[in-house]
């Protein structure tokens, strides 16, 4: 199975600058997860041939949202975490299939100073009881934009970077509990030591072109589903998004 997740940040804009239904045929993927879509019901006329497609909106528009386009047809789609303050962006969809969850997650980022830190760690934690409940029925497969660079070989300049939103021991210390309740970052799994391996850069000072960015973008995966991982990567060299698409290979 091929899932590619990819931040597009704005639907609408990454149409614009390139030919998205001739990328996702090229890329002919099982399961494609968006993130931070920014479009509301209606706003984009988009049904990629041979898919099943999953929307969830941002009450806010012009803001958040995933979505999912699947090949299979899914036993049951779930929109949100079931918390209702939690559920207002359009965050999270769950697909359930006959052995494995898929899920797209778009983080809510802790902002500038931390100011939103206090509820990006109530998001975790209502988050991670959502994702062990999954657990106990059928593996998990969770993809999208963590808004975190978990370790200093994850991001360019780690010291600088130090308790900044992406970086700060809060979000750090929630994703490594993440992990210790029994999933794997699958592309720590695959590659364990690789440098220099980023999803998204900043618009500013030519950062992309001078790899100067962050792996905040994952393929996390239940951890008896690891001997199954066949590869995990990043397509830097897709354009249209200051982030770029993800990929794991897996055998399901």
């Amino acid at each position: 199975m091929k899932l590619i997740s990819w931040n597009v940040n704005g639907l609408r804009a990454v149409m614009r600058k390139m030919d998205f239904l001739s990328y996702l045929k090229e890329e002919d993927a099982d399961i494609i997860c968006l993130q931070e879509t920014k479009i509301q019901d209606g706003q984009v006329d988009l049904q990629p041939e041979d898919y099943h497609v999953y929307w969830n909106y941002a009450v806010k528009k012009g803001y958040s949202g995933t979505a999912v386009f699947s090949k299979q047809e899914p036993l049951q789609v779930i929109y949100g975490i079931g918390v209702e303050e939690h559920d207002q962006e359009g965050r999270v969809i769950t697909l359930e299939f006959e052995n494995v969850y898929v899920m797209t997650v778009y983080t809510p980022n802790s902002r500038r100073g931390l100011e939103r830190i206090d509820y990006r760690m109530q998001w975790e934690e209502a988050l991670l009881s959502y994702i062990l409940e999954l657990d106990q029925k059928k593996p998990v497969i969770l993809c999208g934009d963590l808004n975190v660079a978990h370790q200093e070989i994850d991001l360019k300049n780690p010291k600088a970077n130090r308790n900044n939103a992406g970086f700060s021991d809060q979000e750090r210390g929630a994703f490594t509990r993440f992990l210790e309740a029994g999933f794997v970052d699958s592309f720590r799994h695959v590659y364990p030591d690789l440098e220099g391996a980023y999803s998204w850069w900043s618009y500013r000072a030519g950062a992309r072109d001078r790899n100067i960015g962050w792996r905040i973008d994952y393929f996390v995966v239940s951890e008896r589903l690891k001997e199954q991982i066949e590869d995990a990567s990043i397509s830097a060299d897709v354009m249209g998004s200051d982030h770029c698409p993800v990929e794991l290979i897996i055998n399901i």
